[in-house]
């Protein structure tokens, strides 16, 4: 794998990662969103969203320029947020030299291995290991969580989410509980008339809960739309399983942030309130 400059079609120049491969079933795409695969010297695919089918890409440097045609595109296959294509072995080969006039040889960036059906990845990436002390032998999602810069991202993310769960929580605790004291009266006249403060309390969880189902409901439709575009190079999705746990998630905290004002509800006492004392 390498980055280099490309110019496509009649754009400016830009920077593209290009990916070279011996065996498609090791360093190809696993699947296309649209196209087909490299079947003649020259074709790529592409990374959908970056290029276009026909697109004519031409690979520039000091040394001659390299064109590829895009035949296929595949979702969600950047490397490093970057444009991405993946190309045959020679063609990447031609590639590093035209920007390399000098590369007399080029090693290859990793050795791609599959495990027989009866070997696990985990097995197989310890017995290479094992057998070769030079060798630094990973599974996919190992790889993948190891790769540069990949650490930092997953941190600022983690980070967001931890002060996203504390937020709303805090948040949604304190409006009820500026609501419930608002009522302070009327909840004390309730309950000097025999309202059961388990009614009380089920009444604000069934508000709490209209209130953030609501909120819920509607960032979940305007995401919907805005997980379609691009922000910079970085492809949004809508994942139903995420955007459910989430939900799920901040319901749950919210509900037991209202039960903070619920406190204030159970702590009327019916007696006081009938004699005129304080909540």
């Amino acid at each position: 794998q390498g980055t280099f400059t490309v110019v496509v079609g009649d754009a400016a120049q830009s920077s593209a990662a290009l990916i070279g491969y011996e065996k498609r079933q090791l360093g190809g795409p696993d699947r296309l969103s649209a196209g087909r695969m490299p079947a003649a010297p020259g074709e790529a695919v592409g990374s959908a969203g970056d290029f276009s089918l026909g697109d004519r890409v031409r690979v520039v440097g000091p040394g001659k320029t390299v064109e590829l045609s895009v035949v296929g595109l595949t979702d969600n296959a950047r490397i490093q947020v970057s444009p991405t294509l993946f190309v045959a072995w020679p063609d990447y080969v031609a590639a590093t030299r035209a920007f390399n006039p000098d590369a007399k040889t080029v090693p290859p960036s990793v050795i791609g291995v599959r495990p027989v059906p009866v070997v696990s990845a985990g097995a197989l990436t310890t017995q290479i290991n094992k057998t070769s002390a030079d060798a630094d032998a990973l599974t996919r999602d190992q790889a993948a969580e190891k790769a540069p810069g990949v650490a930092a991202v997953r941190n600022s993310f983690n980070l967001i989410f931890l002060l996203f769960a504390l937020v709303v929580p805090l948040v949604t605790g304190l409006f009820f509980l500026i609501i419930t004291l608002q009522k302070a009266r009327a909840l004390t006249l309730l309950r000097a008339i025999g309202a059961p403060a388990g009614v009380l309390v089920r009444s604000l969880l069934v508000q709490a809960l209209i209130i953030i189902g609501g909120g819920i409901a509607l960032g979940t439709l305007l995401f919907f739309p805005l997980s379609q575009a691009k922000v910079g190079k970085l492809s949004l999705s809508f994942d139903p399983a995420a955007v459910l746990f989430w939900a799920v998630l901040l319901l749950t905290l919210g509900l037991l942030s209202a039960l903070v004002a619920a406190r204030r509800v159970l702590a009327i006492d019916p007696v006081q309130a009938t004699t005129g004392g304080g909540a």
